[in-house]
């Protein structure tokens, strides 16, 4: 790996919404290019031979697969300090993570529109995640965080789960040095790199208990993250092998719900109410504004000493991106998605390559609508367009899914998770200031926002 020095992080500017230096831009060379393909999808490959484990506590289970694997050990590559991958590298992993991702979306969004027509019996389901999550995370969420003595960043630790929406959100609403945007930014930087395995630990430890109906956990999933939408899809198919395609079906459905309607229900419904309760438990647990117990002798000093740095994550600089580079991480995403679905699946069919192509065109799609309608991410559309391509009332229908049936949307998107682990180096100073409160608050988050919609899809399910 290569020892080139990061750039140097842009300090944020005073006024709000903060205005940051423009990054570096630079051309990847060769060997960068190289370089991290090559490791992620070596990573990827090590991932799927170490297969799948079922670890049984009780009535639940366990279950370590090729994500878990994957993201351990691209972090464990990402972290290491003999031969730390460069700033640049990270920025090349970037590129590739982006576009890898949207493929994975695609794939699962073909898994949903053969289900449509199945699933308007449960459509109250889908629609009341978002109460579930509002539940999950304001209601339960908020007082501990007030209780643990968070502050007023406990409102930005527990209005949602603090995706990148949510973050680009609260940076230009509350600024950077916000209390609010520290909570904000502390969650999301622990989903980015921990979400996936936390959550495909909970959902395998839930999915073995049997008290949920898998319908009910895989509706519960919708969380507005691929990658944590992903590990919880692995974990349930493993206990659930016979209902593994409505649970992908349904956890896409579920997520694509999230995505077009989850941002707006957060910025109009949930931050508000959380800014509203915060007084009311602020009151209960006697804690003032920076957390300490009103009357207490600890300085507001000290806590601020803990908090989150946000100065501490790393600036990488940004790859230059011409016609070319985009044709180049689309052919890159492609063949390496195919590669690893040959490998975890054990077969190759000449229509994979056909069905592959076709994900990359709707992820294509996807990048261009996204950037002529800029509040809309290709997560989104991509989602969007998967699902409507392969809607029963659709002419493209039949030939879509018949191309894409071989394709498993876990194996295609592996390489995401891989690059996740890589770039780990970049936020590991930040994560090392993170303060202890805000890891039990982000574990509660998420915890109860995929419980509290998994209990109210049960509840519809079972009416």
């Amino acid at each position: 790996m290569e020892r080139e020095a990061t750039a140097d992080a842009a300090g944020p500017a005073e006024e709000s919404p903060v205005r940051e230096a423009a990054p570096q831009r630079f051309t990847p060379t060769p060997r960068q290019w190289g370089l991290v393909i090559v490791l992620s999808t070596a990573i990827c490959a090590g991932a799927i031979l170490l297969g799948t484990y079922k670890i049984e506590l009780g009535n639940a289970a366990i279950v370590l697969m090729p994500i878990l694997w994957a993201v351990l050990m691209g972090a464990i590559v990402g972290v290491q300090r003999l031969r730390p991958l460069s700033g640049q590298s990270r920025a090349v992993s970037s590129v590739l993570l982006n576009v890898s991702i949207v493929l994975f979306l695609a794939a699962l969004g073909v898994n949903v529109g053969p289900a449509l027509s199945e699933l308007t019996g449960i459509g109250p389901a889908v629609l009341l995640q978002e109460v579930g999550h509002i539940f999950g995370t304001v209601i339960l969420a908020l007082p501990v965080a007030v209780g643990l003595g968070m502050g007023r960043a406990a409102i930005g630790a527990t209005w949602a789960i603090d995706r990148e929406s949510y973050l680009a959100y609260a940076l230009q609403k509350f600024g950077v040095t916000s209390p609010i945007y520290r909570g904000v930014f502390s969650v999301w930087l622990l989903g980015s790199v921990f979400g996936a395995v936390f959550v495909s630990l909970l959902a395998g430890l839930l999915g073995g208990t049997g008290f949920f109906d898998p319908r009910s956990l895989a509706l519960g999933l919708g969380l507005g993250s691929g990658s944590m939408m992903m590990g919880g899809v692995a974990a349930l198919s493993i206990i659930y092998p016979e209902s593994a395609g409505e649970i992908l079906a349904l956890a896409a459905l579920s997520n694509l719900v999230t995505n077009l309607v989850g941002f707006y229900a957060g910025v109009f419904l949930s931050l508000p109410l959380a800014q509203r309760l915060y007084p009311f438990w602020s009151k209960v647990f006697r804690r003032n504004d920076d957390g300490h117990r009103i009357g207490g002798r600890k300085e507001a000093a000290a806590l601020r000493a803990r908090e989150v740095d946000v100065d501490a994550v790393v600036a990488d600089p940004e790859v230059r991106m011409r016609p070319r580079t985009w044709v180049f991480v689309f052919a890159v995403a492609l063949a390496v998605g195919l590669l690893l679905n040959v490998l975890g699946t054990g077969s190759f069919r000449f229509a994979d390559v056909a069905g592959i192509l076709i994900l990359g065109g709707l992820a294509a799609v996807a990048f261009v609508l996204s950037h002529r309608f800029r509040s809309v991410p290709p997560s989104v559309w991509v989602l969007a367009l998967a699902t409507l391509v392969t809607a029963p009332f659709m002419p493209t229908a039949d030939v879509v899914v018949a191309a894409t049936q071989h394709l498993d949307a876990l194996f295609v998107g592996l390489a995401s998770i891989a690059l996740l682990g890589l770039n780990l180096g970049r936020d590991v100073n930040a994560l090392k200031t993170l303060n202890w409160k805000i890891v039990i608050v982000a574990m509660m988050t998420f915890s109860s926002t995929f419980i509290a919609a998994a209990l109210l899809a049960e509840t519809v399910i079972n009416l």
